[in-house]
């Protein structure tokens, strides 16, 4: 199948109280008896999006989707300059996973996450993998270091001119010679003054923006006009970027042998500039159960047509899977 399954609305949604001060939006979709999937969103920030809906047969998934900490829907937003983000970690999101499968009543389910998505995938299933069916990975992240340090400094050879406007976005007081964009960036959109923010926010998509339209020249996601999305998702992101994600160096790939009786799928585009092929290929070394399949002409974006087939192939093939 080539193209996404229709669109279709929520059956049920809600908002999880976490306990400390931050609900969380979640809505399910499709088979309320279907075999239960969990969408999760990149960024860190970026949301759920309506064709994530998509990209699961509805006749035979219960389709679960939420948005992340302080993000999309659920509150407080890290677009409010007052909303503090220490609550906002790699290890409270696990822990908001584990709130909702609860809540909803699932025994264990598949997850699907694409670039950021992968990551947490990754961090949860590591976490409880007896609560884990099966993986769906596109576009795969671990965030450790380098490759933090990739998507910040490391693609500018390739950008110089985006890789100039994105320095020229620091105010000269606060350039260093080490060039940490993330720390600088994160500065910028916790000044006080929110206009400062929102140029910042701005700057720092338009870097990213570089490395999607090259591969998809009309690849930009239509959200990313919207100012309170930007500078929601790239408050996040820096945070997230400046704590190293919360995880050890490497953490995912060393502990990947806790994946060892879960059955996963790695999609990696060729042309994926943010997230280059080699860490899909080392996940796979170290996870037995898994296939890596490269895709010669997609890129980082679940909008590609490759990758938007590839994505829906997979879950077709557990969907079949579990019926055997």
């Amino acid at each position: 199948m080539s193209a996404l399954y229709p669109e279709i609305e929520p059956y049920d949604h809600g908002l999880l109280d976490t306990g400390d001060g931050n609900l969380i939006y979640w809505e399910t979709c499709g088979n309320p008896i279907g075999r239960p999937a969990l969408v999760l969103h990149g960024g860190p920030g970026s949301g759920c999006s309506t064709d994530a809906r998509r990209q699961f047969d509805p006749a035979a998934y219960r389709i679960v989707l939420f948005d992340q900490r302080n993000c999309g829907r659920s509150l407080p937003s890290a677009a409010d300059p007052a909303t503090n983000l220490s609550l906002n970690t790699t290890w409270h999101l696990v822990a908001d996973i584990e709130r909702l499968r609860l809540l909803l009543g699932i025994d264990s389910w598949l997850l699907f996450g694409n670039s950021w998505g992968s990551t947490l995938a990754l961090a949860y299933a590591e976490t409880h993998p007896q609560r884990v069916a099966a993986i769906v990975l596109s576009g795969v992240t671990t965030t450790r270091r380098q490759e933090i340090d990739w998507l910040c400094r490391g693609m500018a050879p390739l950008f110089p001119e985006e890789w100039h406007r994105f320095r020229q976005g620091i105010p000269s007081s606060m350039q260093g010679l080490d060039a940490d964009m993330a720390r600088d960036y994160h500065r910028l959109l916790n000044d006080p003054d929110q206009q400062t923010c929102l140029k910042a926010a701005r700057d720092w998509h338009d870097w990213e923006a570089a490395s999607i339209l090259l591969a998809d020249p009309d690849g930009l996601p239509r959200r990313w006009a919207d100012p309170v999305y930007v500078l929601t998702r790239a408050r996040i992101i820096t945070h997230y970027f400046t704590n190293g994600a919360w995880l050890e160096d490497s953490q995912l790939l060393k502990n990947a042998d806790r994946l060892a009786g879960i059955p996963g799928i790695l999609l990696q585009g060729r042309f994926d500039i943010e997230a280059p092929l080699v860490t899909a290929w080392e996940l796979a070394r170290a996870w037995p159960k898994s296939e890596l399949r490269i895709l010669p002409h997609a890129s980082h974006s679940t909008g590609n047509p490759d990758m938007s087939a590839a994505i829906i192939a997979a879950t077709d093939h557990f969907r079949d899977f579990s019926q055997k």
